[in-house]
């Protein structure tokens, strides 16, 4: 029995350390691509109103992708989840995608659209979540609040620059 119980926590620490892993990575691997889109941004663009400091963006979106990979490795150890989690990796796509339009390639008003697609699949990930594990959808709150606040920015940079 105790073999078994060592088993589980082993699985689960793997099934928790890819999720979390592979998210960090969607994340770092998009920071790095617009990095140097992210310098351009912040020394030349007009930014609105309530922008936060640059250094804050790489705070948040760590914590973010944390409590996103978190919530899928919930989401993973249950059988009816793997539907779902199609959801999560469609999502974690668009996300992965859209600093490159925004930073990169300055295409203001396409990234917007882009992050209200991204909203989207944020609240159907949320809400097919909240199907399996409330505590799941609950840590994608952050999440869905955190693009919506982008919104408002990326709109505004998009008319303050157009």
């Amino acid at each position: 029995m105790l073999s078994g119980v060592i088993f589980m926590k082993k699985a689960s620490f793997k099934t928790y350390a890819f999720y979390i892993g592979v998210t960090e990575l969607v994340g770092l691997l998009a920071g790095l691509i617009s990095r140097e889109g992210t310098k351009l941004y912040q020394e030349t663009i007009l930014k609105p109103a309530l922008s936060p400091p640059g250094w804050l963006f790489p705070v948040v979106w760590t914590i973010l992708y944390l409590l996103m990979g978190v919530s899928a490795a919930r989401i993973s150890r249950i059988p009816e989840g793997r539907h779902t989690l199609k959801i999560y990796w469609v999502q974690l796509a668009v996300n992965f995608f859209w600093p490159i339009l925004f930073f990169n390639f300055q295409l203001f008003g396409i990234a917007f659209f882009w992050l209200v697609l991204l909203w989207a699949l944020i609240v159907w990930m949320t809400l097919s979540f909240r199907e399996l594990d409330k505590t799941a959808a609950a840590l994608q709150i952050p999440y869905l609040l955190w693009v919506a606040f982008a919104g408002y920015l990326n709109y505004g940079v998009w008319m303050l620059n157009s």
